[in-house]
């Protein structure tokens, strides 16, 4: 089993009226959160999946529950609290790229404190963390302790995933991200989110010194432009994207590493040793699955992640 590390949580998209009427703005509500995204859509992929992260008792909450349960996820590492649902309102530009608003203080998914860390066995083969819950607190400490127990046991994978409105201090984004960096065995981050974290350096010079550390493998997803990988062993290279009649790119970040993650447990090269096993060919062919998962996402509306036979 897999376990995704972090929020749940409900996207409103707002939605043009089909009355017309200025005042009014209709809208859909669709259970997510990257992490609960990553976790959804490894299940889809075919493989076993839980999720660590804080639940409400509301009835929001209770829905989150239904939908990880209707898709298999593993409730073992969930905690419910008597605090509300995060609630993400995504407006959708005519690019296909969302801009969000979070209404997030003190709710359910925000505290996990240490004291929830459980301990795991050997059926949890590795971890995966990222977005706004590496910053907010209680939660990010309690993850970033979790990372620091687990480094070396399992796989860690780790999607910075940047969120400026739920926690706008950069300065704490990028302190936080260099602390884990030091942690993870694979990485995904998108261009978007190093010009945030990092405006004045090249991508190339912050992932080579990413892979200074422990990291063996960073992808890095540029939309449109495809994805390239950089490795520690084989070098540096891309492949483009998959052309599709463009919906919005909601939940295409995390549809790829769900099916890194996939492809990584399919061919049982899931751990740390795996890694350092791979192939120049093996992760290109990693690389164009991630890139294909994400394509049927960004074809389709909303963050629909897709099933395995689809790709």
């Amino acid at each position: 089993m897999y376990l995704v590390c972090g929020e749940a949580l409900f996207d409103f998209f707002s939605e043009e009226d089909p009355s017309g009427q200025a005042s009014k703005v209709n809208y859909k509500a669709i259970a997510g959160g990257s992490p609960f995204n990553v976790a959804v859509g490894l299940r889809r992929l075919g493989i076993d999946a839980g999720l660590f992260g804080g639940l409400s008792s509301d009835f929001l909450g209770r829905r989150l529950l239904q939908v990880l349960k209707d898709e298999g996820v593993s409730e073992q590492f969930l905690v419910e609290f008597a605090a509300p649902t995060t609630l993400s309102m995504v407006a959708v530009g005519a690019n296909g790229s969302p801009q969000y608003n979070f209404r997030g203080e003190g709710c359910a998914d925000r505290l996990l404190e240490i004291a929830h860390l459980p301990e795991l066995g050997d059926d949890i083969r590795g971890l995966h963390i990222g977005s706004f819950s590496l910053v907010v607190q209680p939660i990010g400490d309690t993850l970033l302790e979790l990372i620091k127990r687990e480094s070396g046991k399992r796989l860690i994978s780790l999607d910075p995933n940047v969120r400026l409105n739920p926690q706008p201090d950069i300065k704490l984004w990028r302190d936080r991200v260099a602390e884990l960096v030091k942690h993870a065995d694979l990485i995904k981050v998108s261009d978007e989110d190093l010009h945030l974290l990092y405006p004045d350096q090249s991508p190339e010079s912050v992932l080579q010194g990413w892979l200074q550390h422990r990291c063996q493998l960073v992808f890095l997803t540029r939309g449109g432009d495809g994805a390239s990988v950089f490795s520690r062993q084989h070098g540096t290279w891309s492949a483009p994207a998959v052309k599709v009649v463009m919906a919005d790119t909601v939940g295409a970040g995390d549809t790829f590493q769900a099916a890194l993650i996939a492809w990584l447990t399919e061919q049982q090269l899931d751990s740390v040793q795996g890694l350092q096993q791979l192939t120049r060919a093996q992760i290109d062919a990693m690389l164009g699955f991630a890139i294909r998962a994400a394509a049927l996402t960004c074809g389709k509306t909303g963050p629909d992640l897709p099933y395995r036979e689809q790709l």
